[in-house]
């Protein structure tokens, strides 16, 4: 019998589980079985009473006694319990260099089916690529130097960061690692927040090649990890929608949507952001991209400026709307709606008759159904009729985890609106 602490769920709380959902709430525990240190026996107490460490590996079992898997325990987070595998506790300690290194080398691998050498793209995907709270984003520059930009977002992975560290440094022989843990969701985790080089400083400052063009990443001061990876193949696919365009790309960021409409024919390209920061980063990659002709940014409200543009009677061939998560949590799915809904509503006004609206929300908690009843919604108001061409959703270096839908949160779709 292993010595690790077994976790007992309340009654039916274990389906979700079973099928595949990696967090373990604690108003889902019933009891934790521990060793006494003193005599060795086997102790029951309720979760607030249970003296296993925090950062311990733990056994979770059904309230009839089924096993369902090992996770780590943090009696500090909501998330009491992240599983880690299917395996006990004995199986997966006795060697956890080599546990580790698997889970990064199948991530690699699965990675290898769509990316080459020279692409950027999301490496690991945290539960989704069974590493539960952390990512990892691979940027390869213009001189073929490889970087891996790291985040430890909860306790889960960084009890194992050496070895997951190592992993990474000898299946990716990066030129540098950058570790962005910077984020505020660590302080649920009762972690510190943390950002700098391990190991061998590099320029922070990078160039990436994404669809022909040339993008400057910060991944020291870009939001989160520095790039938005993930909409890559739908910049692609909207750029060739783009040719003799008028084109708005709203919330640019890096201006990566526009880029690319923009090296695919457009007439003209307007990227906005109301970060100077960001429209600074748009500029330098307008002129390394030679479109200074074709595609200007502005640093403006997006609210306002599709305000402004209504009221100026402009309008686009094709608008991009890609917000940042307008909610991050359940409770605010309410005010998110109103503000999805207004950009969209605008968007459609401004429309050419048959433009396209590619609009985007990578807000998890915003679920598909809640999005396409927002359009149609929109539409109603702004009296338009809405064909959606194509729903599309995030890169192959995204997987979706069956039973977890969180994986699957970025929404893309290209409508028609006449």
């Amino acid at each position: 019998m292993s010595d690790f602490a077994r976790v007992f769920l309340k009654a039916k709380e274990e389906n979700e589980v079973a099928q595949g959902f990696p967090w373990v709430f604690d108003n889902e525990i019933a009891f934790v079985k521990s060793k006494n240190g003193e005599n060795e026996s086997w102790v029951s107490s309720p979760l607030n009473e249970c003296t296993v460490p925090d950062g311990s590996g733990v056994e979770v079992y059904t309230k009839a006694g089924g096993f369902l898997g090992t996770g780590i325990i943090n009696r500090t987070s909501k998330i009491t319990i992240r599983m880690i595998g299917r395996d006990h506790a004995d199986q997966i300690f006795a060697d956890t260099a080599s546990f580790w290194e698997k889970r990064i080398r199948n991530a690699v691998s699965i990675r290898g089916l769509h990316y080459s050498d020279s692409d950027s793209y999301r490496l690991v995907f945290a539960e989704a690529d069974f590493i539960p709270g952390f990512i990892a984003e691979r940027y390869c520059d213009v001189d073929n130097h490889v970087y891996i930009v790291v985040q430890f977002l909860s306790l889960s992975c960084d009890v194992f960061r050496d070895d997951i560290i190592a992993a990474i440094k000898k299946i990716c022989k990066p030129y540098g690692i950058y570790e962005r843990s910077d984020a505020s969701v660590r302080q649920k985790e009762g972690l510190e927040e943390k950002a700098g080089w391990i190991g061998v400083a590099r320029d922070t400052v990078i160039t990436i090649v994404e669809n022909d063009i040339k993008l400057t990443v910060d991944i020291a001061n870009g939001q989160k990890t520095g790039y938005f990876l993930d909409q890559k193949d739908n910049r692609k696919v909207v750029g060739s929608l783009c040719h003799g365009k008028r084109v708005l790309d709203a919330f640019t960021h890096t201006g990566a949507f526009g880029l690319n409409a923009a090296k695919a024919g457009a007439k003209e390209v307007i990227s906005v952001d109301i970060s100077p920061e960001a429209v600074e980063m748009v500029n330098k990659n307008i002129q390394n991209n030679n479109v200074a002709s074709v595609m200007h940014s502005e640093c403006a409200d997006v609210f306002e400026l599709l305000k402004r543009y209504e009221a100026d009677g402009e309008k686009f061939d094709v608008i991009i709307l890609d917000p940042p998560a307008f909610t991050k949590s359940a409770a605010m799915i309410k005010k998110a709606y109103g503000g999805y809904k207004e950009i969209n509503l605008r968007a459609m006004r401004l429309l050419q008759e048959g433009g396209l609206l590619v609009t985007c929300s990578c807000s998890y908690f915003f679920d598909a159904n809640t999005f396409y009843s927002m359009l149609m919604h929109a539409a109603k108001d702004s009296h338009k009729s809405v064909q959606i061409l194509e729903k599309r959703g995030a890169g192959p270096d995204h997987p979706v985890l069956l039973g977890y839908p969180k994986s699957e949160y970025l929404k893309c779709a290209i409508a028609r609106v006449l």
